[in-house]
């Protein structure tokens, strides 16, 4: 992903971090205003982990090549009548190098950039929004029927704030990292997809701020490229 950072409260609603310490990975990586807490989240596990056992074998290539991913449309957050809207969102990683960008039995991941959130707007006249990202991120990618990935952000790694006639801040994953889970699909470019996704959230300020959500959902697509090869792409296989 190339260059994608940065979540509004409970209901459908964004630009790819996360750890797993059993496994080796991949780099590949409100309310209105407490939806737009959800673009940020990351993960910390495998994206839409199966069942323990039951998780296929899953291969990332190509091995050691570098990535960015890059929003492709605009990513919403929605809560209420609110909406958040951010139009340019990137990050960028690396596949892991042979053999680690191979696991028999389960997800590869890998530490991304915080994924970055810019020209973001909001559905209430005289209220803007900016987003700030920081820390490690990751995405976990698992093969299957679709392949999955997880995207992690870690805690507090993700904050919005709104000025205007609302001020309000909204962090995203407040007390721990938290996974949001999207849909992987192989192509030219591949893409990274999330629908409706929910990420945990604390939201503080005065009138008008959301400050009982503690979840917000969020909705976008990203295009995933090989920097490293142009002419390649970069897929999730068995």
């Amino acid at each position: 992903m190339t260059h994608a950072q940065d979540p509004i409260s409970a209901r459908p609603r964004s630009s790819v971090a996360f750890r797993t310490s059993r496994r080796r990975a991949l780099v590949v990586a409100g309310t209105g205003i407490a939806a737009a807490v959800g673009l940020s989240a990351g993960v910390t596990g495998p994206a839409m982990a199966q069942p323990a056992g039951t998780a296929a074998a899953t291969t990332v290539s190509p091995a050691g090549h570098a990535f960015t991913a890059t929003l492709s449309g605009k990513a919403t957050f929605t809560a209420g009548s609110v909406t958040v809207t951010c139009t340019t969102s990137t990050s960028s990683g690396q596949v892991p190098a042979a053999p680690g960008n191979h696991n028999d039995a389960g997800p590869v991941s890998s530490s991304t950039t915080p994924a970055t959130y810019g020209s973001c707007t909001t559905s209430m006249p005289g209220v803007s929004a900016t987003v700030t990202t920081t820390g490690t991120w990751g995405v976990a990618m698992q093969n299957g029927t679709p392949a999955t990935a997880g995207l992690t952000i870690p805690s507090g790694g993700f904050v919005l704030r709104t000025s205007g006639l609302a001020s309000c801040t909204v962090t995203a994953a407040p007390t721990a990292a938290a996974t949001v889970n999207g849909t992987w699909t192989n192509g030219a470019p591949s893409t990274l997809t999330f629908t409706n996704a929910s990420v945990p959230v604390k939201v503080v300020g005065g009138f008008g701020c959301p400050t009982s959500a503690t979840s917000s959902t969020f909705n976008a697509g990203y295009q995933v490229r090989d920097t490293t090869d142009p002419a390649s792409q970069i897929t999730v296989t068995g």
